[in-house]
């Protein structure tokens, strides 16, 4: 594939495309413009030198190209103007090529006479070169063209406004025979050269669909794969490969500082002159905006300094890598000894069954590795170790160094079979370090404190009518043959993986391309294409209705009151969905609950603090709480607890807020501060203050609670300290 491209539009601006025709609102011109300059952003986005663009308008009021200057070369192209020159496309020559776009006042102009300009145009930058060339012709077909000579004409022309097109499903009635002549004409053509002849609908309703980006093969590796070491064992084995790129993950485009540029004097100041000297790469200088200029200082504290702070060289620092919350300094003479020096190498060190391999372990992009090309025996060689792994249905562990001196990556082996290709697919893999295990109760099941196994007969074990349930509403919401076919019957998969996209992605693009074409214009609405698969389909949603509502039933599901905000009196509390008086069933004699369980402190808090008669009730249970919070810091063995202990905090922090009590939970807070900075709680824990700063567990300000003394600020410096 050609990574070179040489493009040219011919846009119809005669007269006649200033009209509005099928019920549009917007003129012929403008509808197919639509086409065009999303063709041409597109063109510009991708920001590549070799991809060029050219504009030539047919049917214009003037007479502007290079065969006007040629003795009797003008006969036959008049009234055909390049509007922009075949090259690299910028967003300046595309905001110039915006205002030469206009329909024209003249009827006449030959598309055929223009076809050959743009011919002459690719011809004079291609050369004999590897380019891949286009030409594509936007006219509604009104004007006259001489097809005498369509038979010597070898390019291609793209697109029509209003063709009729049976494929499509559409066709325009009552049309000029000037017209149905012309159609003929450039229909002709295209079979003739093998071109692409539609209509202007078409290709509009097409550039909502996002479309997948092709990149150019790169190979990642080029040399030996081996199994065991050639050097050693004779009867190693070693096959020359070549590794390439399959998948790439789509990124989404990069957002470019920029400051608008401000005149003084008839000229730009002299912080945008700056800006201009020295451009950030990427960014196009335009009339408007300059490139941000980054400065960057280092200081470190210094009490002889004034102010406290003195800048330091960047060559004086040391580098520093986090361990944890804490920054470890390794010298440059440490760092050498801990570099793994590795060589150019692709090498399997082991073999695993296919049943056996967990999905969840693909860790990136994948890449396939083929024979070196033009090498039969390395061709021989890496066809029988494909086939000996599909036929054990096995996968190979391989480690791999793409060049000296860098990381070594862990790959899983895939065999792949087709009849005229064969290649391994790989990913990487994990390093033991890059796994987490994270335990879960069991979800059949329930393990009591005593150490008993309960199967059954358990709020948190479904019954068999619930799973019956569940299981009837999963079927009914199957979308594995749900998507109509042709003929109307619903065989074909729902949101198949290559039907979906990155909404995100797409909708930026789209974005991007709108405002450089139309940067006056509001943002249009995302397209309903973006959305097809964010939600199931309607009619499948309908029929599973009626499972819904028994599952709903079965699991006896109910709406959660909304939680009350403020101090409230007892008569002023929720009623509990049930009616039962919750209070009473668990109020205990106040001997009996005047002092909090550690083991249980959130419920029995949250009650204590429900029943509380008055406010020497409440602070006595903040204090509790206080306690049962600095006993849990100080018995953790490192940091097992500080979740635990961090999540208390946020609960004692959230009721003073409901309660209208911020100053308790300030109070605490400020004592546990310092007390946890001390080392107070059994050695340092400062990396349990990190995490309070990391989730925001400041004071509560009078942001959070109208009752609150402390202002935003404050709360924001608290955390600083």
């Amino acid at each position: 594939m050609a990574d070179k491209e040489a493009t040219i539009y011919i846009l119809d601006l005669g007269l006649s495309m200033s009209d509005c025709h099928n019920g549009r609102v917007e003129s012929d011109l403008d509808w197919s413009m639509r086409y065009v300059w999303d063709r041409i952003s597109t063109t510009v986005a991708a920001s590549r030198k070799t991809w060029n663009v050219g504009v030539v308008g047919v049917r214009t009021d003037e007479t502007d190209h290079p065969l006007e200057k040629e003795e009797d070369g003008c006969e036959g192209y008049e009234h055909i103007s390049v509007l922009q020159e075949l090259g690299p496309m910028t967003m300046n020559s595309l905001a110039a090529l915006r205002n030469r776009v206009k329909t024209s006042n003249t009827e006449t102009g030959d598309c055929i006479s223009a076809i050959v300009l743009a011919i002459e145009m690719i011809e004079k930058l291609t050369k004999k070169l590897k380019y891949n060339r286009r030409i594509i012709l936007v006219t509604d077909g009104e004007a006259p063209i001489d097809g005498s000579d369509i038979s010597d004409i070898s390019d291609k022309i793209k697109r029509g406004v209003d063709f009729d097109d049976a494929e499509f499903g559409f066709k325009e009635e009552d049309k000029s025979s000037i017209k149905e002549q012309n159609e003929e004409i450039l229909r002709d053509l295209t079979e003739k050269c093998d071109g692409l002849y539609g209509t202007m609908a078409e290709a509009i309703s097409e550039l909502e669909t996002p479309r997948v980006k092709t990149v150019k093969p790169y190979k990642t590796y080029d040399g030996l794969l081996t199994l065991g070491d050639p050097n050693i064992h004779e009867d190693a084995m070693s096959i020359n490969v070549e590794r390439y790129f399959k998948t790439h993950k789509a990124t989404v485009p990069p957002v470019s500082r920029v400051v608008m540029k401000t005149e003084s004097n008839g000229g730009p100041s002299s912080a945008a002159e700056n800006a201009i000297g020295d451009e950030m790469q990427g960014v196009e200088p335009t009339p408007s905006f300059s490139a941000v200029k980054d400065a960057r200082t280092y200081r470190i504290n210094d009490t002889d300094a004034p102010g406290g702070k003195r800048d330091v060289d960047p060559s004086e620092l040391a580098k520093g890598y986090e361990y944890g919350r804490t920054a470890v300094y390794i010298s440059e003479s440490d760092y050498n000894v801990t570099k793994i020096e590795t060589t150019r190498s692709f090498s399997i060190v082991g073999f695993i069954y296919q049943e056996k391999y967990e999905p969840f372990l693909n860790m990136g992009e994948t890449c396939m590795t083929v024979a070196q090309r033009s090498n039969d025996a390395a061709a021989l060689k890496l066809s029988s170790l494909i086939h000996s792994l599909h036929e054990l249905e096995s996968y190979a562990v391989a480690r791999i160094v793409t060049k000296d001196g860098k990381e070594p990556s862990l790959v899983l082996l895939a065999p792949h079979i087709e009849p005229d290709f064969e290649c391994l697919y790989d990913i990487p893999l994990p390093f033991a370090e890059d796994v987490r295990n994270y335990p879960f109760p069991p979800l059949g099941k329930v393990i009591t404190v005593q150490g008993n196994t309960i199967t059954e007969n358990h709020r948190n074990i479904p019954t068999q009518e619930l799973q019956d349930a569940m299981d009837d509403y999963v079927d009914a919401m199957d979308i594995s043959s749900w998507e109509k076919d042709e003929e109307g019957n619903r065989t074909i998969e729902y949101a198949a993986v290559e039907d979906l996209f990155s909404t995100s992605l797409h909708r930026i693009n789209q974005v991007i391309r709108h405002r450089a074409t139309y940067p006056d214009q509001p943002v249009p609405p995302p397209p309903a294409i973006l959305f097809k698969y964010a939600k199931p389909p309607e009619d499948l949603v309908t029929k599973a209705k009626s499972d819904l509502e028994d599952l709903i039933d079965k699991a006896s599901v109910k709406k959660v009151p909304p939680k009350a905000k403020g101090r409230m009196d007892k008569g002023d509390k929720p009623k509990p969905i049930s009616g039962l008086d919750i209070d009473a069933l668990l109020k205990q004699p106040e001997n009996k609950r005047a002092k909090i369980s550690p083991d249980n402190a959130i419920p029995e808090f949250k009650q204590k603090v429900e029943l509380a008669d008055d406010q020497a009730d409440i602070e006595d249970a903040m204090r509790q709480m206080g306690t049962i919070i600095r006993d849990i810091v100080t018995k953790s063995f490192a940091d097992r607890e500080y979740d635990r202990a961090i999540e208390h905090i946020g609960v004692m922090r959230e009721t003073a807020i409901d309660y209208e009590y911020p100053g308790l939970f300030n109070s605490f807070m400020k004592d546990f501060k310092v007390r946890l900075l001390s080392g107070e709680f059994n050695g340092d824990r400062r990396e349990l203050w990190f995490k309070i700063k990391a989730l925001r567990l400041s004071l509560i300000d009078s942001n959070s609670s109208e009752h609150s003394k402390v202002s935003r600020e404050e709360a924001a410096e608290f955390l600083k300290k």
